[in-house]
């Protein structure tokens, strides 16, 4: 299949916008090498949304070559306050085209516009905002233990950065690594998912709009056993920031290892959420919903799996059957009561409901859902209905796995040490709620969860100023926060002989 280099497209809301289909390399969009292409498909339809230029191990040679290039004149010439005025400038993009981006990226990847994807623009507008203060701040330390020796320490760009984004979050991942990456004064070359790459390469275009020197960032799609793989193990990549599954972060971990790469993997999760006899019932109900169904449960840090104690157990399930049937209608992503929409791909559905098939094999109690939709207009689309398994236990496949769906498992506890025994135990450790009102207790239990993150009656409400990562199986380093941009620096000692005679 031959394309241009972009295409008109005209969204479902009547929105009109130039579709780039070529890599972003150098500031421009290319061709790849070997001319070819993927396809991105419409969840809520079925049908082919555009195509775009798939990267191979060649076209990311000479992404790397020109991050590489680029290098040193990002490093010398840019200051930290000329990095955060760009950074604050590519904000100023998104903010203008928020409606739009939050349009394709809702037709790209299933969410609903109006009560999703919007957010999503906004989560990236934060993040560089953030990041753009944090440009002029990355200081050292001066170190002087002897009158006679000083040392002082800088904080360096690492280099040239190879970054992997998911499909569930296009642009919001991608801020995530960018913002701190190009702040940090790196360069770099950033993969798309090949499920959906068109957001993000619409994007590509403002940084050199905005006056990002050429080759200072690099974005390409292409699929992780060809572009990824050569991004991983090219040797001028310093370090690798990926999100997505755990069995792919470990394949990553490998690969880097050959050159001794630096690595940041957010990488799955099955996170707990524990609520106690004495919760606001209420609220724990809502917040639950909202850590599992949000995002169509395409969410890696979802609380997918709930322990309520014994004495308000049926009750809590109950409620939360009630309200999530009420509050979480299902539909196409441009109707505007929609919250929950399709799964990203048909692969993801048919997954999806895999698991759940075999939660009902292993025994579980299906209370709501447990079906593909297939009503009307949706069964063109990959729908799966919200879905609440009960009475679930430890062993089961759908409390051990992560689903990654609109689907959550719920037990029962009789003390908080049970609570926390069901808590721990799983591989994974990303997120994880507790809701009491008793805050002491609250606290003694966020320190014996073992989880990178912990919310205190609430789920799921990141910030950009607070770190993202996970401890077990749930991956290496954070996100986010001065914690997230320290990921991307490298500490330089230098001494100086102000007087030591030998």
């Amino acid at each position: 299949m031959s394309l241009e280099l972009s295409y008109p497209v005209t969204l479902p809301d009547g929105q009109k916008f130039d579709q780039p289909s070529g890599l972003f390399i150098n500031n421009e969009f290319v061709k790849s090498k070997a001319g070819k292409t993927l396809d991105s498909i419409n969840p809520s339809t079925g049908e082919v949304n555009g195509s775009v230029y798939a990267a191979e191990k060649e076209d990311i040679d000479v992404a790397v070559a020109a991050a590489k290039q680029a290098l040193p004149g990002w490093k010398k010439n840019f200051t930290g306050v000329q990095r955060g005025i760009m950074l604050n400038k590519i904000a100023d993009k998104l903010q203008e085209q928020r409606d739009l981006l939050g349009a394709m990226e809702a037709w790209d990847s299933g969410k609903n516009k109006d009560n999703n994807a919007v957010f999503d623009i906004d989560e990236c507008i934060s993040t560089f905002r953030y990041y753009a203060g944090w440009a002029d701040k990355i200081t050292g330390r001066l170190i002087q233990n002897d009158p006679k020796k000083l040392a002082y320490t800088v904080h360096e760009p690492i280099g040239v950065v190879g970054q992997i984004v998911p499909w569930n979050y296009p642009l919001a991942m991608s801020a995530w690594k960018l913002a701190p990456a190009l702040a940090a004064g790196n360069c770099v070359v950033l993969k798309t998912s090949e499920i959906t790459p068109l957001s993000m390469l619409y994007v590509a275009q403002f940084f050199k709009e905005v006056g990002f020197p050429a080759g200072v960032v690099n974005i390409v799609s292409g699929y992780g056993a060809t572009a990824g793989s050569a991004l991983c193990v090219h040797p001028d990549v310093a370090k690798i920031a990926f999100t997505g599954s755990t069995a792919t972060g470990k394949l990553i971990a490998k690969m880097a290892a050959d050159t001794m790469k630096l690595v940041t993997l957010e990488c799955g999760g099955k996170s707990p959420l524990i609520i106690r006899q004495d919760a606001d019932l209420e609220q724990a109900v809502k917040w639950a919903a909202v850590g599992i169904m949000s995002n169509q449960g395409q969410v890696c840090c979802s609380t997918s799996r709930i322990y309520a104690h014994e004495s308000i157990y049926e009750q809590f399930l109950q409620d939360l059957a009630a309200h999530v049937a009420k509050e979480y209608k299902q539909g196409t992503v441009f109707e505007p009561d929609c919250v929950v929409g399709p799964q990203v791909s048909r692969l993801q559905r048919d997954k999806v409901f895999n698991y759940i098939e075999i939660g009902r094999s292993e025994g579980a109690r299906v209370v709501l859902g447990g079906e593909k939709n297939e009503q009307g207009d949706l069964s063109k689309g990959f729908f799966i209905k919200p879905t609440i398994f009960a009475d679930v236990k430890p062993e089961m496949r759908i409390v051990q796995e992560e689903i990654f769906g609109p689907v959550v498992s719920v037990g029962k506890f009789s003390t908080d040490d049970e609570a926390i025994e069901l808590a721990n135990g799983t591989s994974y450790g990303l997120g994880s709620a507790i809701f009491t009102r008793d805050i002491e207790k609250a606290h003694v239990m966020a320190g014996e969860i073992e989880a990178g993150m912990v919310w205190i009656n609430s789920s799921n409400d990141s910030d950009v100023r607070i770190p993202f990562g996970g401890v077990k199986m749930s991956g290496v380093g954070r996100e986010l926060g001065e914690y997230g941009l320290s990921m991307y620096t490298q500490a330089k000692a230098v001494h100086v002989n102000i007087g030591l005679k030998l």
